[in-house]
């Protein structure tokens, strides 16, 4: 039941309920994707993505300088009904539609140029040829 009631947790916040939607029609997403959608700072989705990774339904990896995160493949067991009636009030919701149209347009991107739009030349510099 701890399980059920910290997942319940995770996904009152409207942020990690939004995330969790991208997460069910999206394979996978990096942490600088998480903060375009949301519109928010990296430290906000990192505190964000951590809840839902202690929860288990999330999972991440890094690659390089990236941090992508998934939905956890064998999530608690207690949330499958939760992830189910989650996916379909998403599709419902007009915030869940636009929140489809507008990853559409970031997944467009490239991370580095999204990067730099978020923390700068420095963070990503372009190499010179």
């Amino acid at each position: 039941m701890q399980a059920m009631v910290s997942v319940m947790k995770a996904l009152s916040d409207r942020n990690r309920f939004r995330v969790v939607a991208a997460l069910q029609t999206h394979t996978e997403l990096c942490a600088c994707q998480i903060t375009e959608l949301l519109q928010v700072t990296g430290a906000t989705v990192s505190r964000h993505m951590g809840i839902l990774v202690r929860t288990g339904l999330v999972e991440s990896r890094k690659e390089g300088r990236w941090t992508y995160f998934r939905l956890k493949t064998t999530p608690p067991s207690e949330s499958g009904p939760i992830l189910k009636w989650l996916r379909e009030g998403a599709k419902q919701s007009s915030q869940g539609a636009r929140d489809c149209r507008v990853l559409i347009q970031i997944l467009s991107l490239d991370k580095e140029d999204l990067c730099r739009r978020q923390r700068g030349e420095a963070c990503c510099p372009r190499h010179l040829e």
